[in-house]
Order: C-alpha cells, then sequence, then structure tokens
C-alpha cells in the first residue's frame, strides 16, 4: 500500500489498470472513425479557405488598413496561451511531487505540444505570401538585411521553437516505459512499431534512475522557458508605440493570462476524456477541485491585472488611451468586454469560490467560460487599440470574414482531432506513474531478466 502523501486514492490493480488504460488502443469502435471524419473535415475546411485566401489575397478577409491584425495574431496569442496549460503546471506539480497529479501530467503536456504547433502556424497564415515565411527565421545573411533581430517576431520564432523543443522531450520521455507496456500488448507491425518507439526499455534499475533523472532536469529548465516564451509574445506589444499596449505589466499579464487559460483547457479536456475513455476511476472529483481552486487563484489574479491597468490609463488620462479605454468600457467594444469581465472573474468566482459548486460540472462550466472570455482578453487587447491610434484620421473598424472564421473554427477542430488521434496511440495516462503512486517501494520492480513482464513495470 503506498504512503498518503503519494496517493489520495485506492485505485484498481495493476492488471485492470493496465487493461483500463490500454482498451482505447486495442479497440476501435465506428464512434472514432466518425469523429476522425468530422474534425478531418472541419480541418479540410479551413485549409482551403486558407489556400482561397492565397489564391485572391488579403482582400477577402477583413484585415486592411489600419487594423493589419485581427483574428489570425488574436489566434496565435491564444493558442501560445493554451500551450501553457500542460509543461508549465506538470513540471510545477512534479517538483513539489504532488501525488494527486499522476492522472493528470500527460493529458496536459499533449495540451502544450498540439496547442503550440497550432499557434504557431498563426504568423504564416497571416502572411500575405507565406512562401517567404523564412524571411523570419534566423539564418546567416552576408547583406544583414534578413531578419530583423530587432523585430518581436524574431524573437518569436527562437522562444517558440526552444519551448516546443522542450516540451515534445518532457512529453516523451515518460512516455518511453509506456511504449514498452503497448510493445509487449500488440502483435505484428503495430508490435515492431512500439518496440522502436520504447528504445529497448528493458526496466532496469539504470535505466530507472535515468528516466528520473532526466524529468527532474526537464521539470527544472522548462519552467523559465515557459515563463520566458508568453513574456516574449508579449513584447509584440508593448514593444510597439499603440495606445494601451506600452505598458511594463504586460510581461506577467501575459503569463498570468496564459497560465489561466491553460488550466480552463486542461479541465475541459480531462472531462472529455473522463466522459469518453470511461476513465471515471482515474480522474476523480478530486483532479477537478484541485484545478478548480488553481483556475479560481488565478481568476482573482487576472482580475488584478485588468483592475490595475485599467485604473492606471484612467488616472494618467492620456487622450489617446482614453478614446481606446472608452472604446471598451461603454461604446463599440463594450458588450464584448463585459462578456470578458463575466466569463473570467464573475462566473470563476461564484462557481469556483463556493464549494458545493466546485464539482465537475461547475469546473468545466467555469472553464468554458474561461476559455471564452480569454479568447475576447486577447481580440480586444488587438482590434480596439489598432483602429483607434494617435491621430482621428488614421481610425478605423474591422469585420472578421468567412475565411478568417472558417480558419478559426478549423485551429479548434484540429486540436481536437490530434488529441483525438493521440489517445488513440498512446494511453491518455502515464501508465508507469499511475502504478509507481500505488507501489512506490522501488523493490517492486521486476528483474530485467523477467521479459514475459516488461510491459507491466510498477516502481
Amino acid at each position: 500500500m503506498a504512503t498518503a502523501s503519494n496517493v489520495t486514492h485506492s485505485h484498481p490493480s495493476p492488471e485492470r489498470m493496465s487493461a483500463d488504460l490500454l482498451r482505447p488502443l486495442l479497440q476501435t469502435s465506428w464512434r472514432f472513425y466518425l469523429l476522425v471524419a468530422l474534425l478531418g473535415s472541419i480541418v479540410a475546411a479551413g485549409a482551403v479557405a486558407w489556400v482561397t485566401q492565397m489564391f485572391f489575397g488579403f482582400g477577402i478577409s477583413g484585415i486592411r488598413w489600419p487594423i493589419y491584425w485581427g483574428f489570425y495574431v488574436t489566434n496565435f496569442v491564444f493558442w501560445i496561451g493554451i500551450s501553457h496549460a500542460g509543461t508549465l503546471i506538470s513540471a510545477i506539480l512534479r517538483l513539489v511531487n504532488a501525488g494527486w497529479r499522476r492522472p493528470v501530467t500527460r493529458c496536459a503536456e499533449v495540451i502544450t505540444a498540439f496547442a503550440l504547433m497550432i499557434g504557431a502556424m498563426f504568423p504564416i497564415i497571416h502572411l500575405g505570401r507565406p512562401w517567404l515565411a523564412f524571411w523570419l527565421f534566423p539564418y546567416s545573411s552576408e547583406r544583414l538585411i534578413w531578419p530583423n533581430f530587432r523585430s518581436p517576431l524574431v524573437w518569436d520564432f527562437f522562444a517558440i521553437n526552444t519551448y516546443l523543443t522542450g516540451s515534445m522531450l518532457f512529453l516523451l520521455l515518460p512516455m518511453i516505459p509506456d511504449f514498452a507496456v503497448v510493445r509487449d500488448k500488440t502483435t505484428g507491425l503495430r508490435h515492431r512499431i512500439y518496440r522502436t518507439l520504447a528504445l529497448g526499455w528493458r526496466g532496469t534499475p539504470k535505466q530507472w534512475h535515468r528516466l528520473e533523472s532526466a524529468m527532474s532536469i526537464m521539470a527544472v529548465a522548462i519552467i523559465p522557458v515557459a515563463v520566458s516564451v508568453h513574456t516574449i509574445v508579449s513584447f509584440d506589444f508593448s514593444m510597439a508605440p499603440v495606445p494601451m499596449w506600452q505598458s511594463t505589466i504586460f510581461g506577467p499579464y501575459f503569463v498570468a493570462g496564459a497560465i489561466f487559460s491553460g488550466i480552463a483547457g486542461l479541465i475541459i479536456a480531462m472531462a472529455v476524456l473522463r466522459k469518453v475513455l470511461r476513465l471515471q476511476e482515474y480522474l476523480l472529483p478530486l483532479h477537478f477541485e484541485n484545478l478548480g481552486k488553481l483556475l479560481l487563484v488565478m481568476a482573482l489574479l487576472w482580475g488584478y491585472f485588468v483592475f490595475n491597468e485599467r485604473l492606471v490609463t484612467y488616472y494618467g488620462n492620456e487622450p489617446s488611451e482614453m478614446t481606446v479605454f472608452w472604446q471598451t468600457q461603454r461604446d463599440n467594444y463594450a458588450p464584448l468586454y463585459w462578456t470578458m469581465v463575466i466569463c473570467n472573474f464573475v462566473l470563476p468566482l461564484i462557481i469556483l469560490g463556493i464549494r458545493k459548486f466546485r464539482t465537475i460540472t461547475g469546473c468545466v462550466i467555469a472553464s468554458i467560460g474561461v476559455v471564452i472570455g480569454m479568447w475576447l482578453e486577447r481580440y480586444l487587447i488587438i482590434v480596439p487599440s489598432l483602429g483607434h491610434k494617435y491621430l482621428p484620421y488614421s481610425f478605423g473598424s474591422y469585420r472578421p470574414q468567412p475565411a478568417e472564421i472558417t480558419i478559426t473554427v478549423a485551429t479548434f477542430a484540429a486540436m481536437c482531432l490530434l488529441y483525438v488521434l493521440f489517445a488513440k496511440v498512446v494511453p491518455i495516462i502515464s501508465i508507469w506513474e499511475m502504478k509507481a503512486g500505488d507501489h512506490p517501494s522501488p523493490s517492486l520492480i521486476p528483474p530485467a531478466t523477467e521479459h514475459h513482464k516488461l510491459g507491466e513495470l510498477h516502481l
């Protein structure tokens, strides 16, 4: 029996645990193919919209002077923010050795990898000539024309690629023992594929020690990288002379918002997996309650940043900034702004602040509101400020067009599709970590010679 510090609930036996967590990989129903076809068709529609935009030009979108950033940059910031759900939260929980994290970590880490991939596409989608995307890349140039290292877009390239590389390593390392589990449960081509992915894993004490050491190093290294990524994304705005953008608070404000939206996305993903894959015995109400408390803390922190930003702007009373301020408080963008406040602050405060409402359903409702509210927040940072610059002659309006809306919807479908496909080929809950939580004694590691039990290793 595991110690109370590591386990908060008695999980099923190791044999049943393996069967439950491997069931999505080994059994396929018609619903899986239907869901893949539905999501794939939406993604294909988004690809068609992008090709159409490339063929006919940006004129078919709503992007025009003076608002050259619209849905695409909103989605870029949103998805980079969602990516903070996984690696950052997982790394922190690993470092503090929170026992309840075990069923949650892989669900979270997958979100990071896929959200970064989707978010990194939007600077390319936003280009009128995406075949010139290499201009953003840091390649050698004797003429010193490209890239412009003073541009925050180049900083984004370094930050996102560093974070993506680290996140993929952080995701793949703990998957190796589980690949060995699947290897020993399959035959034929699948067995050969998983045997390759398992990298010769035999579960020897030396391999376990190296894995744990690598995970500890990555957990420490990935936290400053994750914080720096969204700080650099905030520089895209705070380095530009645009009303209400040049703010020293944007760095921590963006990082807090990223973690806030990331936790909400994680709760939604866990609830769907719990229902669809029948993981009620692994993703417990305790996990949702703990994440709900963390979401409540971030909602309060987000409310503090928003109040601070608005108070300083109002007190400063600078004319150009006040024009944007009143656009969001009482004029054209007021309905979106107050919807954002309700979704991001009022709703989580009521649902998650009252214990009897902090159920799985309550946490999901609050999380859906936060995801909507945080997307609106990114939109309201970008569009009102660009539409109301320092001189009235440069004022303009923005109306998203079908191409932008279709591509936006397609990215959400792509996230769901990638998640579904991942859950089909990799255990969405780490089997070896679950067993390690229930049996933490090193004496329970099977001898390396027991080849027939290689897939059932537990710490």
